[in-house]
This record gives C-alpha cells, sequence and structure tokens, in this order.
C-alpha cells in the first residue's frame, strides 16, 4: 500500500500522523518442506507480497491494533496483561509478539498500529510471519530497541509457538525478516547459518494458489511434527537431522510404517534441498527440476500434506515446463499453493494451460501470483 495513503488512513482513525510505517515480505518455499522444526535445510525467498504497519507511541499501557483487512475491527489490550483473544484471532499475532518483547525489554510502552497486507489468506505464503516480523520492525522503531534480523525472527517464531499455538520452525520468520532481493536463501535451520542464492533473471517465481483453504493445517502440521519427534527418538537423535536413511533403515522395525514415511521424506528432502540451491547456483536446471518434482511426490506419498487439485496443478504446470523449470506444493500442506520455477517466456503458457484445466478438473478457480524476490524487514 501506498505511504501516504496509510498516514491518511492512520490519521483518520487516531488523529495523529504515524511515527514510522514498517513492511515486512510474506515468503515462498521453493524446496525443503516441514524440515525447519526438523532443524534441516530450507530454500525459501522473500516475495514481494507483505505486511504494513503504520504507528505511533502512547503514553498510557495500551496497544491499540486497527486490521484494515479485517472491515477496520480495532483491537485493545493492555501491554501488562496481555491474554490469549478467542474474538478475534488475527490479534493474537501482536499480542504475542508484544509478549515475548516485553520479556527482554520491559521498557516497551503502548502503541497505536494500522495493518494492512497483500499476502494472501490461508495460501501458504506465510502471511502470519510478516504480520510477527513487521509487528517487531514497528515496536523496535518506536522504542529503538537494539534488535536485528536473528532476533527478530526467533521473537515472532517463539510468540507463534507459545501464544498463538502453532509449532512452526524459523523459517518463516528468518526469510521474512532477512531476505535479500533477488535471491533465495539457503538456511541452515539448526546453525541459522545463510547463505544467499541469486535468481536467474531467465527464471521467474510463479505462484499458483489452489484457493483450497487450509483447514486441517495446524492440527495437522503439530501431528507431523509429534511423529518426527517420535521417529528421532526412536534412532536417538535429538532432531532428524542428525539421521541418515542408513540409521532409519537400522530402526524401522521400531517404529510405526507412518512414523518411517514421515522420517524418510525429512532425511531425503534435506539432500533434495541442498541439491536444489547448488543446481540453482550453476545453472543446472534439468537437476533442479528432478529435486522439485521429487520433493512434491514424497510430500504427497510419503509426509501426505497435498489434496488432489495441488497435484493436479502440479501434474500439468509440469508436463508443461518439463526440465527447463521446477514446480512442487509449497508451505505446509492440505491446501494452498504451488510453486513454479519457469522461465520467463513459460509464464503465459502456465497461465493458459492453469485457467483452461484447472476449474474443470476440480471446481476450483486458482489465482496466479507472478513475483520477484523481495527484501527482508531486517535486511
Amino acid at each position: 500500500m501506498n505511504n501516504q495513503v496509510l498516514t491518511t488512513k492512520f490519521d483518520a482513525f487516531y488523529g495523529i500522523a504515524p511515527q514510522c510505517i514498517v513492511q515486512a515480505p510474506g515468503r515462498v518455499n521453493l524446496i525443503g518442506e516441514h524440515t525447519d522444526y526438523n532443524e534441516g535445510f530450507v530454500f525459501p525467498a522473500a516475495i514481494n507480497f507483505g505486511t504494513w504497519i503504520a504507528a505511533s507511541t502512547r503514553d498510557d499501557k495500551q496497544v491499540v491494533v486497527t486490521a484494515l483487512d479485517y472491515n477496520n475491527q480495532q483491537n485493545t489490550f493492555a501491554i501488562d496483561d496481555i491474554a490469549f483473544d478467542e474474538s478475534q484471532g488475527w490479534a493474537n499475532y501482536v499480542r504475542g509478539v508484544v509478549k515475548v518483547l516485553r520479556a527482554d525489554f520491559p521498557h516497551i510502552g503502548g502503541a497505536n498500529l494500522l495493518v494492512t497486507g497483500d499476502v494472501p489468506q490461508g495460501a501458504g505464503l506465510s502471511s502470519s510471519a510478516s504480520f510477527e516480523v513487521a509487528t517487531v520492525k514497528a515496536f523496535a522503531q518506536l522504542y529503538d530497541l537494539p534488535i536485528e534480523g536473528v532476533q527478530a525472527a526467533l521473537a515472532g517464531q517463539k510468540a507463534e509457538n507459545t501464544f498463538v499455538g502453532c509449532s512452526c520452525g524459523i523459517m518463516d520468520q528468518l526469510i521474512s525478516a532477512m531476505g535479500q532481493a533477488g535471491h533465495a536463501m539457503l538456511l541452515d535451520c539448526q546453525s541459522l547459518t545463510m547463505q544467499h542464492c541469486p535468481l536467474p533473471d531467465s527464471l521467474q517465481i510463479v505462484i499458483i494458489n489452489s484457493n483450497v483453504k487450509r483447514g486441517l493445517v495446524d492440527s495437522e502440521y503439530n501431528l507431523r511434527r509429534q511423529q518426527c519427534e517420535e521417529g528421532a527418538a526412536v534412532m536417538g537423535v535429538s532432531s532428524l537431522r542428525g539421521a541418515s536413511l542408513g540409521l532409519l533403515e537400522d530402526n524401522r522395525s521400531a517404529m510405526s510404517d507412518v512414523v518411517y514415511r514421515r522420517c524418510l521424506h525429512i532425511i531425503t528432502e534435506n539432500s533434495r534441498t541442498i541439491t536444489a540451491s547448488k543446481a540453482l547456483s550453476c545453472g543446472d536446471i534439468a537437476v533442479l527440476s528432478r529435486a522439485m518434482a521429487e520433493s512434491h511426490v514424497s510430500m504427497r506419498d510419503d509426509f501426505e500434506i497435498t489434496v488432489k487439485p495441488i497435484d493436479y496443478l502440479v501434474d500439468i504446470v509440469g508436463q508443461l515446463l518439463g526440465e527447463h523449470g521446477g514446480v512442487r506444493m509449497t508451505g505446509g500442506g492440505f491446501g494452498g499453493c504451488v510453486v513454479a520455477l519457469a522461465p520467463v517466456d513459460k509464464v503465459p503458457a502456465i497461465k493458459q494451460v492453469v485457467a483452461e484445466k484447472y476449474p474443470k478438473a476440480t471446481g476450483y478457480q486458482a489465482d496466479i501470483y507472478v513475483c520477484t524476490a523481495g527484501q527482508g524487514a531486517f535486511a
């Protein structure tokens, strides 16, 4: 949103000008699904869709949040008594972040916040992490907090884990905070080391929203995490990052088939993620294409997080791209989006084949976003 428009709206709600306007991007994960909370590797990119917050300080200890995208709903809470709000779920992302920040910076006072965003809700592009990181950025600017990108990401993750109640890993918040324009990020979720990989001008990030709403994602996400932890415990490792295919096979008889397949996905996905990042770095698009295709099959068969409309989108786009690009489901699963890395000259054909075939086959209409890799809020 245009900063001037946001300033005008802020003045209309609060009667003053904002002291700062901040933005944090959403993200798309090119490969490496559900590996982050297993201390593995992921390969996301920040995208040119995000959350904007206009903010000013208050003299009292109240935070007042107005959500433009929820019919101007307002939520007010006292910073020294922050409780979960059952009635306005969106507000808990702000409440959780402020509670986490106050633990480290007790001098933080009240604030007026005006929030808007254009990350599609429930599509797996991490509107929640974008919201959290933008909230951290707003309070950091208002109260001159000495926070850098990794700290900001960890604060957002802690808010989502401990307050909102979703056991997410660190990837979404870290790429929103630390992404570099024009690059994807190979992130080691164990050490939090980052390697930025340029995206070639010849390839475009194409995100296809299946518009299958991700209704099961929180409960199933947490279940997958429990299953991974169970498998790690059987193998005697602290996380699946420490497991190998050999170790998994040695312990197969000691775990259920479901837990075995969950572990199989994570171990092979880590390998595929490293392979894909190296392939992209040296321009070997055929290897990248195979890694993304194998990732989708593993998510479908071993981790069981895809749905039929998503599988269909991957199939029709994959047939069009061949080895000249890659396509897979992205995000937590059970709906949401497909991501393709596609040659620029193939993008019109992707739009056409999805428009012609997808509604007839599934009954859903897809939305297509042609994205660029954006800059993180703290980068």
